[in-house]
């Protein structure tokens, strides 16, 4: 008999089903064997697959907000979704089935369905009766979110400050070296002295 674990934010639900790994011990209550999931978004189709769809939509939705928090080009693309922002406000989510001859599912989504989204993910990460193995987590990042513009800019903003910084203590340096008279100061050193 199969267990199935919940995990509800708002208008979004993520349900997991699958049995616990008695060779390790675990309790019966556990889910480490996961046979299915289903995600469930109010007023849109039910996304359901296997754990090697699940792990690499998690980390697109990751990845999809991390850039977006970042204020960086907000695209990801796979070979199983791609996630684009159509505006500040409108995500555009491809689902491509790794069946042949399925049409992907398309949706559109706001950023309140996002949040839901990605704190149903958070949850299911964070749930002790759930263990994701590490076997299937994807292979690597895109080489669009990689190779981004977001690095070179990242890379000046890095260097930048600095650079600013030493120039403007030269510059102010060299400006006390130009006023500073050495004979002046000799001659107020004498007068002290007496």
């Amino acid at each position: 008999m199969q267990n199935k674990l919940s995990f509800h934010q708002s208008s979004v639900s993520l349900e997991i089903i699958g049995l616990p790994d008695y060779s390790n011990n675990e309790n019966k209550d556990q889910i480490s064997i996961i046979s299915q999931w289903k995600l469930t978004i109010i007023d849109k189709p039910l996304i359901e697959g296997k754990i090697e769809h699940l792990v690499p939509i998690m980390d697109a939705f990751y990845i999809y907000s991390n850039l977006l928090i970042k204020n960086e080009i907000p695209i990801y693309e796979s070979k199983l979704i791609d996630i684009k922002a159509d505006n500040l406000n409108i995500h555009n989510i491809v689902l491509k089935s790794s069946k042949s001859n399925v049409e992907p599912l398309i949706l559109k989504i706001g950023n309140s369905l996002l949040s839901d989204t990605i704190n149903c993910f958070d949850q299911l990460k964070e749930s002790s009766k759930v263990i994701i193995k590490k076997a299937f987590v994807s292979d690597s990042i895109p080489k669009k979110v990689r190779f981004g513009s977001g690095n070179k800019i990242r890379f000046f903003n890095f260097i930048l400050p600095p650079l600013i910084s030493i120039f403007s203590l030269i510059l102010f340096s060299s400006t006390f070296i130009y006023f500073y008279n050495p004979v002046e100061d000799k001659d107020k050193n004498e007068l002290i002295n007496q």
